[in-house]
C-alpha cells in the first residue's frame, strides 16, 4: 500500500489510516452506540492485514476504552507493529458528558494515563485535540506537548480542529507535524485557507470523517438514518436529519454512481474526493467490523478522474 511521509516526521503512513473513534462503545455524549470489543479487534486486525499501517484514536472516545481496545488488539497481533496516535484535550464527567481542560498538569496526566491504556512506551503522535477560545491557553497546552516530545513521552506532536492563526501561534512555540481537520464532500470549509497554509508550511494533514461519519458510505439509507439510536449521536446531527439528509443522500448516490465504473463503493468514493487534495497526506477511515473495512480498504489505491471530481462537485452543497 502506498505510503506518505507525515509533514517533518519520520513516519510513513498509509493514505487511510484506522479509525478508532466509533470502537469506544457507549455510554458517553459522542458514543456511536453499542459496540464489542470481538468485532473492533476483528475489525482492528482486518485492517493491519491489508496493509493499514496506523490507527487514531482518543482518550475521549468512551472515556478511555478505545485506547484500551487498541492495546487488546496490538497484544494479539503477530505481525509488524502499527503506529498509534492518540489525543489530549477532552475529559469527561460522571454523566459522559464531554468538555475541554488544556492546564499542562492534566495534560501530563492524560499522557500517562494513554501510555498505559496503550501499553507504550512513547505514542508515536500526540495531538491537541480541541483548541479552547483562550489562546494563552491553547499555546500553553501546546507547549506542554513539546516538552513531552523532549522528555521522550511522545514522538511526534500535532494538533486537531486548528484554524490558521491558531496554526501560526503554535508554530511559532514548537515545530508542527500535523493537523488533524474535519474533511468530507459536505464539510469543506478547510479548503479556503487551512490546506493551503498546511502545504506551504509543511504540516502533514490527516483529515477525519472523510465519509462525514457513514453518511456518504452508501450504506446509509434515509430509514436508516430516521431510526438511529439515541446513543448514538448522528441521531442529533442535522446533516443526518431534514432538510440536509435528502440533499446529503443524493450526494452519496452520486458517490455510488461514479464509484461503481470503477469497482469501487460510495464510501470509497468520498475518501478517494478527500486524497485528491495535494495538503492531504492521509485520510483516518472509521470501522467497527471486518465487513466495514473491507468496504473502504479500495480508497487507499483510487484516484478519481478531473471529470469525476467535477461530477461529484456539481451536487455539492
Amino acid at each position: 500500500m502506498q505510503t506518505k511521509r507525515l509533514g517533518n516526521s519520520d513516519l510513513n503512513i498509509t493514505t487511510i489510516g484506522f479509525g478508532a473513534w466509533a470502537i469506544g462503545g457507549t455510554g458517553y455524549e459522542f458514543a456511536w452506540g453499542a459496540q464489542t470489543d470481538q468485532d473492533s479487534i476483528g475489525a482492528i486486525h482486518r485492517a493491519l492485514e491489508l496493509g493499514i499501517n496506523w490507527i487514531d484514536t482518543a482518550p475521549g472516545y468512551g472515556k478511555g476504552h478505545s485506547e484500551e481496545v487498541i492495546a487488546k488488539a496490538l497484544a494479539g497481533w503477530s505481525g509488524g507493529r502499527p503506529y498509534v496516535f492518540t489525543k489530549c484535550g477532552l475529559h469527561w464527567d460522571e454523566q459522559g458528558k464531554i468538555f475541554k481542560v488544556l492546564a499542562p498538569q492534566a495534560i501530563r496526566q492524560e499522557c500517562e494515563d494513554s501510555l498505559r491504556r496503550l501499553q507504550v512506551e512513547a505514542i508515536d503522535l500526540y495531538q491537541i485535540h480541541w483548541p479552547t477560545d483562550d489562546a494563552v491557553e491553547t499555546d500553553g497546552a501546546w507547549q506542554t506537548l513539546a516538552d513531552l516530545q523532549k522528555e521522550g513521552k511522545v514522538r511526534w506532536i500535532g494538533v486537531s480542529n486548528f484554524n490558521v492563526e491558531q496554526l501560526q501561534r503554535a508554530q511559532a512555540i514548537a515545530r508542527l507535524t500535523s493537523l488533524q481537520p474535519f474533511y468530507s464532500p459536505i464539510k469543506r470549509d478547510i479548503e479556503a485557507e487551512v490546506l493551503p497554509f498546511c502545504l506551504r508550511e509543511g504540516i502533514g494533514v490527516i483529515v477525519y470523517s472523510p465519509m462525514h461519519s457513514g453518511l456518504l458510505s452508501g450504506a446509509m439509507t434515509r430509514e436508516r438514518a430516521n431510526n438511529l439510536p439515541q446513543d448514538d449521536w448522528r441521531s442529533r446531527d442535522a446533516e443526518f436529519n431534514e432538510p440536509k439528509l435528502s440533499r446529503n443522500l443524493a450526494l452519496a448516490e452520486r458517490l455510488r454512481m461514479i464509484g461503481a465504473l470503477h469497482g469501487r463503493s460510495a464510501g470509497e468514493t468520498s475518501i478517494a474526493w478527500t486524497l485528491r487534495h495535494l495538503a492531504v497526506t492521509g485520510a483516518i477511515v472509521g470501522a467497527r467490523s471486518i465487513k466495514q473495512v473491507e468496504g473502504v480498504i479500495g480508497a487507499a489505491d483510487f484516484r478519481l478522474l478531473e471529470s469525476e471530481i467535477k461530477m461529484i462537485e456539481e451536487v455539492l452543497p
